[in-house]
């Protein structure tokens, strides 16, 4: 670990306390020009509103039918065991302690204009994404396309909300990415649906006012890894120059790794004693014999995929020191591996915090967030407008009481 001593940083674990409300973080309806068309008789028809509403119910019934299909698929996988059992309480109490919080965001998600939910950035059920608009987009703004985390399960699109309201109020677009999930898919359909879901952002994000020449990349847990893959497939591919490509890794400015496991080898036994069984976990990763393939950490000291390296964007990881779910390790070893092949890469620790902290109890908790600030200040880099901004917003608001959050951290199952 010497070879990380130099671009290793530990930072401490910092509570912020705030108590704005989170109605000031919704954009004012009544700031945007609406067009009403009056018809006969004084009655005002939204035919857009209401189809758009059709469809999001229709949606919302193909896609809760096919998790539901698929729930009972993966429990056939999962049988009767105590561990995966305990950790599904345990999930469930740990979400109802933060409810208070994730019901002011999903109202935010259901309900403001400025979410643009399930865009089809592909022909497969899960090939759709979210899309959080800042208030203003009367010139491009920088853009963040997000991979979430979900144990490669349970990962979801809505997962990114609490990031996605967060960073749209500093000027940053989001684009959450939602992904084929076990059963439905392994590994390689993952790899494949976030590469479509990125090459979508990058050839249309100009549509919806962002800025083609400002996006980042960043994965959270599972998602980290298969983010870390889909951007090494594309080094690998665009080295070859013979290969076809619908986007380029040149677009991506950075990526940022939260929280994520790089070795599958080094994992396996470590998820199985944690409830995701080894059965399950070779069966998500299509094999033994492709743990290799999908580890990122293993892949970037192959000499064949050399010429790649030099593609590849810089890379800050993120993890907590006292993540159980995903030891910090993987986030040590896959950036000394990255640094002795030549990208250029940066590790940030965090002392104390754990695996859920830096994505859901730090942001829930408000007030000041060193993860938050260390990645919005990569995103605006030479922006003075965008800086200042940034140093006049107000404290980010508190949406779960402390006792709640204390609660929480204590019986997560992650």
């Amino acid at each position: 670990m010497a070879a990380l001593s130099d671009r290793r940083r530990v930072l401490p674990a910092v509570d912020g306390v705030d108590t704005h409300s989170l109605a000031e973080s919704i954009p004012n309806n009544h700031l945007e020009k609406h067009r009403r068309v009056a018809g006969k008789n004084g009655h005002r028809h939204r035919p857009a509103r209401q189809s758009s509403f059709r469809k999001d119910i229709g949606h919302v019934a193909s896609e809760t039918y096919l998790i539901t299909r698929l729930a009972f698929t993966l429990l056939r996988y999962l049988g009767i065991g105590s561990r995966w059992i305990t950790k599904l309480l345990a999930l469930g109490c740990y979400a109802m302690l933060l409810m208070p919080g994730f019901l002011q965001v999903a109202y935010y998600y259901y309900f403001s204009s400025k979410v643009k939910r399930s865009i089809v950035y592909g022909d497969q059920p899960r090939n759709r994404l979210d899309l959080y608009l800042p208030a203003d987009i009367s010139e491009p703004k920088p853009v963040l396309i997000f991979v979430t985390g979900g144990a490669w399960i349970i990962g979801y699109k809505a997962w990114g909300s609490l990031l996605g309201l967060q960073l749209a109020e500093r000027d940053i677009m989001v684009a959450c990415i939602d992904y084929r999930n076990f059963p439905q898919g392994t590994i390689s359909d993952m790899v494949n649906d976030t590469s479509q879901g990125i090459s979508f952002v990058i050839n249309n994000i100009a549509n919806y006012g962002g800025d083609p020449d400002r996006i980042y990349l960043m994965g959270q847990s599972a998602g980290a890894h298969i983010s870390s893959c889909a951007l090494l497939d594309q080094a690998t591919r665009e080295s070859r120059k013979g290969d076809s490509v619908s986007w380029s890794i040149s677009q991506i400015k950075a990526y940022f790794g939260l929280s994520g496991g790089y070795n599958l080898l080094d994992l396996v036994d470590h998820f199985h004693n944690r409830g995701l069984y080894r059965s399950i976990f070779l069966s998500v990763m299509e094999g033994e014999q492709s743990l290799k393939k999908f580890s990122p950490e293993i892949k970037i000291q192959d000499p064949c995929i050399k010429c790649s390296i030099p593609l590849l964007p810089p890379i800050i990881l993120f993890h907590g020191t006292a993540d159980y779910s995903i030891p910090s390790v993987a986030s040590e070893r896959f950036a000394d591996a990255l640094k002795k092949a030549g990208a250029r890469a940066e590790l940030i620790l965090y002392d104390g915090k754990t695996h859920t902290d830096l994505f859901l109890q730090d942001p829930l908790r408000g007030g000041k967030d060193d993860l938050f600030d260390h990645v919005v200040g990569i995103i605006h880099p030479n922006d003075s407008d965008a800086l200042a901004k940034d140093g006049t917003a107000p404290t980010r608001r508190r949406l779960v009481p402390e006792i709640l959050l204390k609660l929480a951290r204590m019986i997560s199952p992650f």
